[in-house]
């Protein structure tokens, strides 16, 4: 079977910064050309608690999310306790926020009565969040507390490790197509136009965050430094 691509290159510093770069790229967009965000309402505009759902979601979700899928087993100094410690508050902050986020949006919903989950966004979206949460939850059941059995532990952590970078690739979709479905609605009410400052610039996050997750994946998949000469020999 072919090894994992070594790879050459500061990956984890690039996603890190990629990362950072998606994660102000949606506050910028939320408080520049969309008004900035609260937890609150009032008459004149409820904008404000809507911008709070694609900030907190793609923060929590994506950026949070991927710094916790390589970070602690690849790059937090330690015992192997404290890099799983790091790993699950990292991706308990992750599903906070996105709680928070869904419930900005659902109140949005309710208080300008528009439908719930009638578009495939929203479906990924509530998807991706329940199965978010029932692998924190079997996570830390299995390998934090209480603990499972050694057998246990092995038999799950390769389909821990598989629907992670799963969950990781929903959330991107979801992601994405949050950002082609806000800019189709804003178009279509004549609030921007097809070629504006801001339609582009919601384009170019969102293909943004289709490099994040390549890179993201190939830093998971990739071997330490350490081993790459260990693949290259075995390659020869």
């Amino acid at each position: 079977m072919a090894a994992a691509p070594a790879v050459r290159f500061p990956v984890f510093g690039l996603v890190r910064l990629l990362g950072l770069a998606a994660a102000a790229g949606i506050l910028f967009w939320a408080v520049h050309f969309r008004g900035g965000m609260a937890l609150s309402t009032d008459e004149e505009s409820k904008l404000p608690l809507f911008n709070v759902h694609p900030v907190l979601m793609l923060i929590g979700l994506v950026a949070l999310n991927g710094e916790a899928l390589f970070s602690s087993y690849k790059t937090v100094p330690g015992t192997k306790k404290l890099k799983k410690l790091v790993h699950l508050a990292v991706q308990f902050l992750a599903m906070f926020l996105s709680l928070i986020g869904l419930w900005a949006v659902w109140k949005f919903h309710d208080e300008r009565k528009i439908d719930h989950l009638y578009t495939l966004h929203s479906w990924l979206g509530l998807a991706c969040f329940i199965f978010f949460s029932l692998q924190w939850a079997a996570g830390f059941w299995t390998f934090w507390y209480p603990g499972g059995s050694r057998s246990g532990r092995a038999f799950l952590l390769p389909w821990h490790v598989f629907f992670g970078i799963f969950i990781y690739v929903l959330a991107i979709a979801t992601s994405v197509t949050g950002l082609l479905e806000k800019s189709i609605f804003m178009q279509s009410a004549k609030m921007i136009e097809r070629f504006s400052t801001e339609a582009m610039f919601m384009n170019s996050l969102a293909m943004l965050l289709v490099l994040l997750s390549g890179l993201v994946i190939l830093a998971i998949v990739s071997p330490g430094p350490s081993k790459i000469d260990t693949y290259r020999g075995s390659s020869e």
